[in-house]
């Protein structure tokens, strides 16, 4: 009888011993943990410094609801890609191509969802209107396109002359993100003690809730809402769609669980040819394998609900904090000079040596977001590559980097293509709201994947199972409002 895994066409996983987990202690933690590090560095460039601020500051605090219930779900949906790589060794992608039709169909799938949700070089491009700002002293407008365009073509090319270096480019990643996302939240928060009145901290944290300080009722959907917006807001808060299943891609490279067998993505500068694994593994559920696999869990939860969690929620309330304090409620500033606009804000109220430093700042965040987002696209459309062709497998010895340096040269002519499209403003809500989407197939599909292929031992409780179908609503109901503003205008 053919092996489950085996349906869609791909070998049957191998079996193996589950590796012993880590036992951290003190600041042991900070190397246990690592793909949490590097996905909250990516949500915080999206929807908490752009798409956050700009529907806080036009609707209110009231929304933060979407952020609260987002971030909740998305963490619960990280730690189930998780589960599928830290018991097989491959990226959940690779169990999303052992389901039915066919491996190659979703490989198909999921890089159409890849170029439509994070193929935008929309983080560069945003970036370039705070780096326009923080040199001509003003925002962009319609007659400076050429030139934000050349520099957020800059930019993007610049992350991907720093993936060329490292010895494992996940590793590279997770320590650029300790130092800048922590960085990011102490300077945030140090500038938010600083302007921002206790009113309206007060009115952030009773937004959670729904209730609207200004109105003084519950403002769950306010009048006038742009649902557009609102659908960025709701799948950006956190990561973002395939950006979170990118997550056990990392997790396979940090060696989590069976991930340790399967080895890693080097580096083309400081790398050496490493053996990655096309097929993942199986263990046998038994007393000391289960205990070892509520080892791996234990650094999951710290990974997801200490690091991503956490810092998700910290993340989108420091920048909004600010905009809102400096922006007049109901202002529209999606545009070339989005990530500027608080620093122009800033500048007029405490001058131009701080407005400088925000705009810096801001486009330090965005680069940071741009070059993890490319990284994470580059590495899962090679992941997807490596697993489904064996010519891939074969072609010049069977060197990974060479697969990866190839696909990176493709992202980045997309890339700069899209860049000369629209604003890049529009790129990043097309984006989020296609990462909607992605959310409504991938939480069903990793709750097939994690309760059909899995071990009866290590399958999700009843409670995580429910919780992925109502992530499959929740997104569905914004994808399908997000929709409907379009065709009515």
């Amino acid at each position: 009888m053919a092996a489950p895994e085996t349906v869609s066409g791909l070998a049957p996983w191998k079996h193996a011993e589950l590796p012993a987990p880590p036992v951290p202690r003190g600041l042991q933690w900070i190397g246990a943990v690592g793909p949490g590090i590097i996905v909250l560095g990516v949500s915080i460039g999206s929807g908490e410094f752009l798409l956050g601020p700009a529907v806080f500051v036009r609707h209110g605090f009231s929304l933060l609801w979407v952020t609260l219930v987002s971030v909740f779900l998305q963490t619960i949906f990280n730690t189930e890609v998780m589960r599928y790589t830290l018991a097989t060794g491959e990226p959940a992608f690779t169990g999303f191509m052992r389901t039915r039709p066919s491996a190659r169909a979703w490989a198909w799938v999921y890089t159409a969802f890849y170029f439509l949700s994070n193929g935008w070089p929309a983080w560069a491009g945003t970036a370039a209107g705070a780096l326009f700002f923080l040199v001509w002293k003003r925002l962009p407008g319609a007659s400076d396109t050429g030139t934000v365009q050349i520099i957020g073509s800059s930019a993007f090319l610049l992350c991907a002359v720093i993936l060329l270096f490292g010895r494992r480019i996940e590793r590279t990643l997770e320590i650029l993100n300790w130092v800048l996302v922590t960085a990011i939240l102490g300077g945030l928060l140090l500038l938010a003690l600083w302007f921002v009145p206790g009113a309206t901290w007060a009115s952030a944290v009773v937004g959670y809730t729904g209730y609207d300080t200004v109105t003084r009722s519950f403002q769950f959907i306010p009048s006038g809402t742009d649902f557009i917006l609102l659908g960025s807001l709701a799948a950006y808060s956190g990561c973002g769609g395939i950006g979170n299943i990118t997550l056990s891609n990392w997790a396979r490279d940090k060696g989590y669980g069976m991930g340790q067998l399967a080895g890693y993505i080097p580096a083309a500068v400081g790398g050496k040819k490493v053996n990655l694994a096309a097929t993942g593994f199986t263990f046998t559920p038994g007393p000391e394998s289960m205990g070892r696999w509520r080892g791996w869990w234990r650094i999951i939860r710290a990974d997801q609900w200490g690091v991503f969690f956490t810092g998700a929620m910290l993340g989108m309330l420091f920048p909004a904090l600010l905009y809102v304090t400096f922006l007049a409620r109901g202002t529209d500033i999606r545009g070339l000079g989005i990530a500027g606009a608080l620093a122009a804000a800033v500048g007029a109220t405490a001058g131009p040596i701080l407005a400088g430093a925000i705009a810096l700042f801001g486009a330090w965040i965005l680069f940071k977001t741009q070059l993890d987002i490319m990284e994470g696209m580059v590495r899962a459309l090679t992941d997807m590559l490596w697993t489904t062709s064996a010519r891939a497998r074969a072609w010049r010895g069977g060197d990974v980097r060479l697969v990866y340096y190839g696909v990176l040269v493709a992202v980045l002519i997309w890339g700069i293509t899209a860049l000369r499209l629209v604003q890049p403003v529009v790129l990043l809500q097309l984006g989020a709201n296609m990462a909607g989407l992605v959310f409504v197939v991938s939480s069903l599909q990793i709750l097939y994947v994690n309760t059909k292929l899995l071990p009866e031992a290590v399958r999700p409780p009843m409670w995580r199972r429910a919780t992925l179908v109502f992530m499959a609503l929740f997104y569905g109901a914004f994808v399908t409002m997000s929709v409907r503003a379009l065709v009515q205008g």
